[in-house]
């Protein structure tokens, strides 16, 4: 996959963390100051530890942690059972270098507002770590194995799929929707999606509509999981530019919108029980999990049409019970055939 939740970041998954096996992205918020960046030690001399740390940074590990959690289980909804274990392996291998070459390419393209911005202020290309010629050949090169990687070790489908998704979220999320449009995140999000269908035809080389469902939950999960993060760090994105739907409308607009797609998620997570993928495990987590999620959503919407700003709206708590959800709810995937 590249596999982005922009769960995460900040597709992420879109920027899931894109995404990336894909998504889903989850970005961490940072505190420290928009455009101080640490600056390697006098004479240019950077540590080969610290090198390392930073190519490994360029991929958002954090982020394509996410994205495997939607891959695997779908795995094993796909052979009903324990899936080959060395084709996990490949996939899970394969998924994160597409994922970390989206993720490195996304970070290059950025570079300029990244500096600018509290939360993306410590990346390898601001801090001097890795320059962007670096940065770009990383990029591609991952690109490049991983598709390889894929076609070879797994299946050609696969390969095509993550290949799609790592430009889905390189050119179309990052290059033409992120700084043009507020829907930047809803289209964008497409690409952390694909992992689902990633690890569905890595067991079977083929699609199905159970992958399709999972496929669209993901759609309908990413922006009410970004959104809520973007709330907290607006005035980054207003800063440099980037209309993140929270900087262009105000949060009972944003709170709105945000049930909406919840509501539409949790609706379209049930449909894999009468359709006859899954049994009475996955449907009973889907529906305590997503009755807690609208709980959260529909609270978030009651303090922004009352007028709540600042701590008190309490934004980032659907944002981290989102992750939570999405875990919980492919836990169920993974496990639901096994109890039928």
């Amino acid at each position: 996959m590249v596999w982005f939740a922009q769960v995460f970041t900040g597709p992420s998954l879109p920027e899931l963390a894109g995404i990336s096996l894909s998504g889903v992205c989850v970005t961490a918020v940072e505190s420290r100051p928009a455009g101080v960046a640490l600056t390697p030690s006098p004479g240019g001399h950077r540590p080969f530890g610290a090198r390392i740390k930073a190519f490994v940074a360029l991929t958002k590990p954090r982020i394509i942690e996410l994205l495997l959690i939607t891959t695997v289980p779908v795995m094993f909804l796909a052979a009903q059972g324990v899936p080959d274990l060395w084709l996990v392996l490949t996939t899970t291998i394969g998924g994160y270098l597409s994922a970390g070459g989206a993720n490195a390419l996304n970070m290059y393209i950025d570079r300029d507002i990244d500096a600018l911005m509290d939360r993306t202020s410590q990346r390898p290309l601001v801090t001097g770590m890795v320059s962007p010629v670096e940065c770009l050949v990383f990029g591609i090169s991952l690109a490049v194995i991983s598709t390889v990687w894929f076609g070879l070790l797994v299946n050609w489908l696969s390969a095509a799929l993550a290949l799609g998704a790592l430009l889905f979220y390189v050119v179309v999320y990052t290059m033409l929707l992120k700084r043009r449009t507020s829907q930047n995140i809803v289209w964008g999000g497409i690409a952390g999606c694909m992992p689902v269908l990633i690890g569905w035809s890595a067991v079977t080389n083929s699609l199905s509509w159970a992958a399709v469902i999972l496929f669209a939950v993901i759609f309908f999960w990413t922006p009410p999981h970004y959104w809520p993060l973007s709330m907290k760090v607006k005035e980054d994105y207003a800063r440099v530019g980037v209309p993140m739907l929270p900087v262009i409308a105000t949060n009972q607009v944003v709170a709105r919108q945000i049930v909406i797609y919840s509501w539409v998620m949790v609706a379209v997570s049930l449909l894999l029980t009468p359709l006859g993928y899954t049994g009475w495990f996955y449907t009973t987590v889907a529906v305590l999990t997503g009755g807690f999620w609208l709980w959260e959503a529909h609270g978030l919407q009651t303090r922004a049409n009352s007028g709540v700003t600042g701590a008190k709206l309490k934004e980032m708590r659907l944002f981290h019970w989102s992750i939570t959800y999405v875990s919980l709810l492919f836990v169920a995937v993974a496990v639901d055939p096994f109890l039928r």
